[in-house]
């Protein structure tokens, strides 16, 4: 096995040749000052990194340590950097650990102690990249591509996965680009008909003339260009789900004939006489009022019904707390990797830009955004120009929140504590040194609140 690099940035000659030898399990990088250390970084991108606070033109100070680190973490967030310092250094370190760096050895240097530091870091590296692919690959999950630490997000998948195993019709409410096709299909994978087939229509997508030969199938014959008889949608979905998607965008004949299917359980294909038993379970979504339609005539009131046994309502990206830069770090993490962009990562402009927004377009124009910029961007940060969101942010008509002090200082606790953890990427020193609190403080409120 190749050894694993390391980069040793230190001023020191006498040190430097110390570290080599005590570290020659490594295959070391040696770097005297901020933009030697850089170059390296770049064109090397080793996993771990040893610095001194104190390097020229302040080698007695800290400040081109400090800023060191800060594009060390900026550019490859996932490299372990461990602070060598003297005793004189200590509120210095502390700064180091609070803006994310992984350890300190104090010096004078102990061989045997480094190489277990070092050892560990690596470990913990290797445990965290393997974590992340796990993450990355998890296609097999019922709900995979369901990214939320929101309440209400969560409580929907909740109840997805407590009605998956009736046969129930379910209804989805939801905006466009919410995941309402990825819920029916994480019903469908955790109910009984997993291993039958899932078969999805999106009932605007299709002309109104074509649209029932589609559901229910045609004779040979049944209209001009019917050259053989074919099976619709519904009966190829037989055992297993089928998905309806904007049904609310369904002609009123056509509700008719999907009314009696769902009483009967039978179809008839166009131009057929015979009746066909079909074993279906049916979930539906659609990003309109229902209920307004049913009220304005545009909707059968009889079909609503037989519709919404079930109903959940997905919560736009605008409403679900910490979300935005939770599900940006997601696509940036796969879009890197798909387009060969490893380094790449969000200006703190950027993070505060893609949580100010409203996301009309949801999780779908937030995809869409993310895979752009990673395409475009030209240095190492994604910066606010790249994601080409409006300067103003959207105000989405957010709901009067109630006027009960506790509740309030526990929601404002709360979604301070999960906007600093996505900021963050879920670095615990990060987010408390953003929130002005202790990391054991931090630990406790998050066990308070229930966030892991």
């Amino acid at each position: 096995m190749p050894k694993r690099k390391l980069l040793v940035v230190e001023d020191d000659a006498g040190l430097q040749k110390q570290l080599r030898w005590s570290l020659d399990a490594y295959d070391v990088l040696v770097a005297g000052d901020r933009e030697t250390a850089l170059a390296l970084l770049r064109r090397h991108q080793p996993p771990l990194v040893t610095m001194d606070l104190g390097l020229p033109p302040d080698a007695e100070g800290a400040s081109e340590g400090l800023a060191l680190l800060q594009q060390i973490l900026a550019i490859a967030p996932d490299t372990k950097v461990v602070i060598l310092s003297g005793n004189k250094d200590r509120g210095n370190v502390l700064r180091a650990i609070a803006m994310g760096a992984y350890d300190f050895h104090q010096k004078p240097l102990d061989a045997d102690l480094l190489r277990l530091v070092m050892e560990r870091a690596c470990f913990l590296r290797q445990v965290q990249q393997e974590n992340g692919r796990m993450l990355q690959t998890q296609a097999d999950s019922p709900l995979a591509g369901i990214i939320s630490r929101d309440p209400g997000m969560l409580k929907v998948c909740r109840s997805v996965e407590k009605v998956a195993a009736s046969s129930a019709t379910v209804l989805l409410l939801g905006a466009s680009g919410s995941g309402k096709e990825l819920l029916a299909r994480g019903l469908h994978r955790l109910s009984g008909r997993h291993d039958k087939r899932f078969v999805a229509i999106n009932c605007a997508a299709i002309p109104e003339n074509l649209l029932e030969s589609e559901l229910f199938g045609y004779e040979k014959g049944a209209f001009t260009g019917a050259a053989r008889q074919t099976p619709g949608k519904i009966e190829l979905a037989h055992g297993g789900t089928f998905f309806l998607d904007e049904i609310g965008d369904m002609a009123m004949a056509l509700q008719a004939k999907l009314l009696r299917f769902l009483q009967e359980r039978v179809i008839e294909r166009v131009g057929g006489r015979s009746e066909i038993a079909v074993d279906v379970r049916i979930v539906c979504a659609t990003h309109r009022n229902l209920k307004a339609l049913v009220d304005g005539g545009g909707f059968r009131e009889d079909l609503y019904y037989r519709l919404s046994e079930i109903v959940l309502l997905i919560p736009p990206l605008r409403d679900r707390i910490g979300d935005s830069v939770l599900l940006a770090q997601h696509f940036r993490h796969r879009f890197c990797a798909s387009e060969g962009r490893s380094g790449l990562h969000f200006s703190q402009e950027a993070l505060a830009a893609i949580e100010a927004y409203g996301w009309p377009g949801n999780v779908r124009e937030m995809e869409n955004c993310i895979k752009r910029a990673v395409i475009m961007c030209n240095g190492s940060q994604i910066m606010v120009a790249d994601l080409g969101l409006p300067l103003e942010p959207e105000e989405g008509g957010r709901v009067e929140e109630r006027i009960d002090l506790r509740e309030a200082r526990e929601a404002a606790e709360y979604r301070v504590m999960v906007k600093a953890l996505a900021r963050s990427g879920g670095n615990i020193a990060r987010a408390a040194e953003m929130l002005g609190i202790s990391r054991p403080t931090l630990y406790d409120l998050m066990n308070h609140h229930g966030i892991k």
